[in-house]
């Protein structure tokens, strides 16, 4: 992964290094990954991380279609 510096502007390529290790999900992997997961415990929570996304999916669904209403955007 590369990021370039533009004009000796090192806080500007650290921001933008921060934001794709992010969405990469780099930062989560390492916090996983710090201690030793019990395959128990991985299991358990790898159906609660699927869970959570089957519920998000039925719920844009949902608000797509009508039956929910979207939540107001805060404008700035």
């Amino acid at each position: 992964m590369q990021v370039l510096v533009r004009d000796n502007n090192v806080d500007q390529a650290l921001r933008i290094l921060k934001k794709k290790l992010q969405r990469e999900g780099v930062f989560r992997e390492m916090r996983l990954r710090e201690a030793f997961e019990k395959p128990s415990i991985k299991k358990a929570r790898e159906k609660a991380e699927a869970i959570g996304r089957q519920r998000k999916l039925a719920r844009k669904q949902m608000q797509r279609e009508g039956l929910l209403p979207t939540k107001p955007r805060k404008d700035k």
